[in-house]
């Protein structure tokens, strides 16, 4: 993505704030509501007035089931709809507790790791991921019209 066309953090927050709440159907009155907040500190909030706050991030990501570190890592991605589409998922909440179970098990060993390896590694596992989804989403089509070739179908005037 060209610099220029990039979005700030707080363009990036607000947007990923309001996608996250249009898809859980709700209001900023709804959000603010469950933050326990006045409703217009949580319109300063979404609208990414200020300096961004990790608190007020998760205490979101609670109030509409959502994941707080895709809504970060989107802040440096520069795209709000990564933490949209995370936001079922718990894609980067995942990753931070997979993460944390390396740094308890091995984490004496990660400076020992060089950059080539975790490239490998990660470009590895999300090509893989990648590919996964590909598939499942061609299984699930093509199951799905298996079965709706079974289905009895209305039979229009002329044909009865």
């Amino acid at each position: 993505m060209d610099p220029k066309e990039r979005r700030s953090q707080s363009e990036t927050l607000s947007a990923g704030l309001r996608l996250i709440r249009s898809h859980r159907r709700l209001k900023a009155a709804d959000v603010a509501e469950r933050m326990n907040m006045a409703q217009r500190s949580y319109e300063h909030f979404e609208a990414g007035a200020g300096r961004v706050n990790l608190e007020r991030i998760h205490r979101f990501a609670e109030a509409t089931d959502s994941d707080p570190y895709a809504i970060l890592a989107s802040l440096a991605l520069g795209s709000p709809e990564f933490a949209l589409r995370c936001a079922d998922n718990k894609l980067m909440t995942i990753v931070m507790v997979a993460l944390q179970d390396f740094d308890r098990d091995h984490g004496a060993l990660a400076a020992s790791l060089d950059a080539r390896t975790l490239i490998n590694a990660f470009d590895r596992l999300f090509k893989d991921l990648g590919e996964l989804a590909v598939q499942r989403d061609q299984d699930a089509r093509a199951w799905l019209a298996s079965g709706a070739d079974r289905l009895v179908k209305p039979v229009g005037p002329e044909e009865a």
